[in-house]
């Protein structure tokens, strides 16, 4: 484990500081104090080239920790460097603190060789004695504390994004039974409706169509709309509901583009007036673009339908290298309408949303005689 180090500064420049101050302080108590360990009377010279080369060995002392203190320890009983030391007594204690048979030797071995080197110095007295020994513990409590402080504190920071990560579990399991119960209840709801019109239009096709065509077809039309919508309610809500795998919930084809003269051929038995007009070969676009172009129009197809009965509506698909246009326009309404359906106001606001998950561009308004909508997607092919 490295020490403190500032979070702006690297590592390295930290430590050729640590070395620099070291070697210069170790030089400067060369001249300060005239007990040096067993170089004591020697040339100061001398005892300062051997204190300043003590400094160097602590350029390793994040790679080698325990081996850079016991050599500076034994450097220390010769030429007396108590601050190169310390320097390397805290970066054991901040790297060993989980081992405290290695500090507590390590701290005897440094207590022993710093009276061996006030011994050789002539200075073992008790003053001096006790700073030496507290100059030498001092630094490997101190790294050890640090260390400890660091453990508790990403200790601290991990219990509390695990407590994160629960918590989010549980929002979002409350969510996914939430989204479950909307949908049983959408299920029980919309199911029972739809499913009473595809009964009823069964009937009718029996009953009144059997001596007129015209009703028969008509009720036809309206019981395989009606088995084609309760199929994609069960595809859709059986993605919410929990417990249900891909195969399970997905029992409907998804749209594509292919499914366009199909859709508008619906409409036209509806009695829309239609037109679709494809330029290019929008079967090779990616599957999420194909979806697209079939929801936009088929909603927009229905928003004529219920807006403007009778009105001409022209599906213009146009497919270019990198993008694709689809416009959908239809005029005024030429007929009132024959029912009231209720409407959200949605339709077009899912539209916009799913247009820009394609990062695709979405208009839609009123124009001079009617109502447009057009999507950009662009694309890079299938």
């Amino acid at each position: 484990m490295a020490d403190e180090t500032s979070a702006s500064w690297p590592p390295r420049r930290v430590d050729a500081l640590v070395v620099l101050a070291c070697l210069v302080l170790g030089v400067a108590n060369t001249w300060l104090k005239p007990s040096n360990g067993l170089l004591s009377g020697q040339p100061t010279a001398t005892v300062a080239t051997v204190s300043g080369l003590v400094a160097v060995f602590l350029w390793w002392r994040r790679s080698w920790p325990l081996t850079v203190a016991l050599l500076i320890i034994c450097c220390h009983v010769v030429a007396f460097t108590p601050i190169a030391l310390a320097v390397a007594l805290f970066t054991v204690g901040a790297a060993y603190y989980r081992s405290l048979r290695t500090l507590v030797g390590l701290g005897l071995a440094a207590c022993l060789a710093d009276l061996a080197a006030l011994w050789a110095g002539n200075e073992l007295d008790p003053r001096e004695t006790g700073y030496s020994v507290a100059l030498a513990i001092g630094p490997l409590v101190v790294g050890y504390a640090v260390a400890v402080r660091r453990a508790l504190t990403a200790s601290v920071r991990t219990q509390l994004a695990t407590v994160e990560r629960e918590q989010g579990l549980l929002v979002e399991r409350a969510r996914a039974g939430e989204r479950a119960r909307i949908a049983r209840e959408m299920h029980d709801v919309v199911a029972h409706r739809v499913g009473h019109i595809v009964l009823w239009a069964g009937s009718l096709r029996l009953g009144a169509g059997a001596t007129d065509p015209k009703v028969a077809e008509t009720a036809e039309q309206i019981r395989g709309e009606g088995r084609q919508a309760l199929a994609e309610l069960r595809e859709i809500l059986g993605v919410l509901l929990p417990g249900r795998t891909r195969e399970a919930a997905v029992r409907t084809a998804r749209p594509d583009t292919a499914e366009l003269p199909a859709l508008v051929e619906r409409a036209r038995q509806f009695g829309q007036d239609v037109t679709l007009d494809i330029d290019g070969h929008p079967e090779t676009l990616p599957a999420p673009v194909q979806r697209a172009l079939f929801r936009i129009a088929q909603e927009a197809l229905t928003n004529a339908a219920k807006h403007a009965p009778g009105a001409p509506v022209r599906i213009g698909v146009d497919c270019r290298i990198d993008r694709v246009d689809i416009t959908v326009a239809n005029s005024a309404a030429t007929r009132p309408a024959v029912a009231d359906l209720p409407g959200g106001g949605n339709g077009l606001i899912g539209l916009q949303e799913r247009v820009a998950l394609l990062d695709g561009e979405f208009t839609a308004g009123a124009t001079d005689d009617g109502y447009r909508v057009s999507a950009r997607i662009p694309h890079h092919g299938s």
